[in-house]
């Protein structure tokens, strides 16, 4: 479960403080799954990188599955960072790694062991059975994002953050991405949260917000 209250984060402009978050209000139950709309420079970024512990508010609380953020010193976030699963546009795969070493990556930081059950079912469902020896140039886009799924799903996070995680993709790969996303996430009872600009992506969601003027709609 997740608990957002009355966050505050700005940024400083040109010795200006501007308000990004004002007194923002947020609660997912478990293994909901939100679709964050908003225009550009609306916080949604912000607030994804507020929830996986890469930025500190200036006040309020963040509590993620009985992890309290804001009370949290760096070491602390470092291993809450690794229990969560991070989606992100640009796909950050690791260029010298294959493809199955990419997947296993963060697992292996978390629980040496695998279940080779799981990551067969994981790798199957997302397509990516032969491509397992590949490097991540030799991938399309569509096939880079779902390695990035592949890796933030295996060691089974009680939450997944996806930052416009189609944003390099087209229409047709987009909707595919993150149906297999939400479909993956829901067998699974994730929190997903996911940052989008489309309203058609959003459909796929059970609760879609709205971040405007620093709170949410």
């Amino acid at each position: 479960m997740i608990a957002v209250n009355n966050l505050c984060f700005s940024r400083e402009d040109g010795g200006h403080s501007h308000t990004i978050l004002d007194q923002l209000n947020l609660t997912v139950p478990v293994a909901e799954q939100v679709a964050l709309l908003g225009d550009s420079g609306s916080g949604k970024t912000t607030l994804l990188h507020l929830l996986a512990g890469l930025l500190r508010a200036d006040s309020g609380s963040i509590m993620v599955n009985n992890h309290e953020l804001t009370r949290c010193d760096e070491h602390q976030l470092s291993l809450y960072r690794r229990k969560i699963g991070l989606v992100f546009q640009h796909y950050q795969l690791l260029e010298c790694l294959t493809v199955r070493q990419n997947i296993l990556f963060q697992h292996r930081l978390n629980a040496p062991a695998q279940s080779a059950d799981d990551f067969a079912h994981l790798v199957g469902t997302l397509g990516l059975e032969d491509k397992l020896s590949a490097l991540p140039h030799q991938l399309s886009g569509g096939e880079q994002q779902r390695v990035g799924i592949a890796r933030a799903l295996l060691h089974n996070p009680q939450l997944v953050l996806a930052d416009e995680p189609t944003g390099n993709l087209d229409l047709k790969r987009s909707h595919q991405v993150v149906k297999l996303l939400t479909t993956l996430c829901r067998e699974r009872n994730i929190n997903l949260i996911m940052v989008t600009h489309s309203h058609q992506l959003a459909e796929y969601f059970d609760n879609v917000k709205t971040l405007k003027d620093g709170n949410l709609e």
